[in-house]
């Protein structure tokens, strides 16, 4: 039975329907209905598998998705924009960077502990926010016992001595605080310590009344300039990273884990100020609020329940083993390594051992040379769902340029509002960009909605560069500009192939 804090990431998923989530892809990703839709059912069904009876729960496996199709098209966004939706711990992994046990490189099981390090990363995160406004709190509270500390018993004495006469025209000691927040206290004849070795009343009574000035101070930004010293913890010696050599096993990581927390931990006082010291106090008051052995129990439940890996470029791990050697010796190793990760398997990591029999796959590829049959048999068994995306036309590259949340045109245009400036996107411009980022696309490689990066950055390069200098705020862009700027380049097929 999952825990209250899964249960409370599940409930999230019932509000999303797949209707719902192929709506919340529509505001980022142009087209590819079909996709979406094997997304959003294969999502929605996490949450359904946890409400099925509990003795089919477990046989129940996830749909994993193989995507399908040219570069630039929006698999690995659909897959990034999935999981941030679902709150799920998610990783992005290229296939063609795993090489066969044996071979020098990284072997598949890093994949997993790469998406447990991304569940812990995310759930302390949730945590440090659930306490964040008491650290908050616990942090000023340590800094004014560093702008002003509390006064100091004297030691105890049989009898009190004799306090002296005060000089004509001094003041007792008093603590004062200026409007800068500086303390200045002065000699005393009230303010000292009692006989019986405690601060005595009025001293303590003075302390309490110069701190409630500072702290508002504090609270109004007054004393960031000031400094403070601060113990902060030394950075150990790096010798135990040297000792792990690229591609080693995960038991080498542990073991220098091991002798790292077994050495001591050194401290040093640094002079900062308030502002720095801020930030190194609330590091200190997190992780003493922050339980990580709950945070831990929580990532890899979460990663059982929730995770998802997005394995990309699939497509070049594809292939017959060379019997030849070279780069692509391990290709079918790899595959054949893949395989009880995605059926499910019991994977060790530093933090304790992981079950991957509920993880969902979304595989990708644009399958140009090979295609998804080359793959071996039973690697495409373990992702039963195939999607095949359509590549982008032009009138795709309109809709990319005008009506995600994150379009292009409205990215330049906050860049350039930066310098005070202001652009318009014509429509006419944006089909002329379109145009000739779709030309481009045939005459040479197909690259997708990538194109549109490189057209838009050649477009606007010298408006970028003269922006600061220039007088005239103002840029308009439209088809006439587009042509004007871009016909030298897209004319000339030795320009072209370099530049766009």
């Amino acid at each position: 039975m999952p825990s209250n804090r899964t249960q409370q990431a599940l409930a999230k998923l019932a509000d999303l329907t797949p209707r719902q989530i192929v709506a919340e892809l529509d505001r980022y990703i142009v087209g590819q209905q079909e996709a979406k839709k094997a997304v959003a059912i294969a999502l929605r069904n996490r949450w359904r598998r946890q409400r099925a009876p509990e003795g089919i729960r477990e046989e129940i496996s996830p749909n994993n998705i193989i995507l399908i199709g040219p570069t630039g098209c929006g698999k690995t966004e659909i897959a990034r924009r999935l999981a941030k939706m679902a709150g799920a711990p998610f990783v992005k992994v290229e296939a063609s960077k795993f090489t066969e046990v044996g071979y020098v490189g990284r072997d598949v099981e890093s994949m997993v502990r790469d998406l447990v390090e991304s569940a812990i990363d995310m759930v302390r995160t949730e945590r440090e926010g659930e306490v964040e406004d008491l650290a908050n709190d616990r942090v000023d509270e340590r800094i004014l016992d560093l702008l002003l500390p509390k006064p100091v018993a004297a030691p105890k004495v049989d009898a009190p001595a004799a306090a002296p006469a005060p000089v004509a025209g001094e003041r007792p000691n008093l603590f004062v605080v200026s409007s800068g927040g500086d303390v200045m206290p002065s000699a005393t004849d009230v303010a000292g310590a009692a006989g019986d070795g405690t601060v005595g009343d009025v001293a303590l009574e003075r302390w309490k009344r110069t701190r409630e000035k500072l702290k508002q101070l504090l609270l109004d930004g007054q004393l960031e300039g000031r400094e403070v010293e601060v113990e902060v913890q030394q950075q150990g010696p790096q010798m135990f990273d040297m000792m792990v050599p690229q591609g080693a096993p995960e038991g080498m990581e542990n073991f220098t884990s091991m002798l790292q927390e077994m050495m001591p931990r050194r401290t040093k006082k640094r002079s900062v100020k308030v502002s720095e010291a801020r930030r190194i106090l609330l590091e200190q008051e997190l992780d003493k609020l922050v339980d990580m052995e709950d945070v831990i129990a929580d990532a890899l439940e979460r990663v059982e329940t929730l995770g998802i890996v997005f394995l990309d470029e699939i497509d070049k791990i594809a292939g017959e083993k060379s019997q030849m050697g070279g780069p692509d010796v391990s290709r079918e190793g790899v595959q054949r390594d893949l395989l009880p990760i995605v059926e499910g398997s019991n994977v060790q990591t530093k933090y304790g051992m992981v079950k991957t029999d509920h993880v969902l796959f979304v595989a990708a590829g644009a399958f140009h040379v090979s295609k998804p049959s080359d793959l071996i048999p039973e690697l495409q068994g373990r992702f039963p769902i195939r999607v095949e995306l359509k590549p982008l036309t032009e009138a795709d590259f309109v809709r990319i340029m005008t009506e995600p949340e994150n379009a292009l045109t409205k990215q330049y245009t906050a860049l350039i509002e930066a310098e005070n400036a202001s652009v318009s996107f014509s429509e006419d411009g944006n089909r002329e960009l379109a145009r000739i980022a779709a030309v481009v696309n045939e005459r040479m490689e197909n690259i997708g909605a990538r194109r549109l990066h490189t057209v838009m950055t050649t477009l606007l390069e010298d408006v970028l560069y003269e922006l600061p200098d220039r007088e005239e705020k103002k840029i308009a862009v439209d088809a006439t500009m587009v042509r004007e700027r871009l016909k030298a380049i897209s004319e000339d097929e030795d320009l072209r192939k370099y530049i766009l």
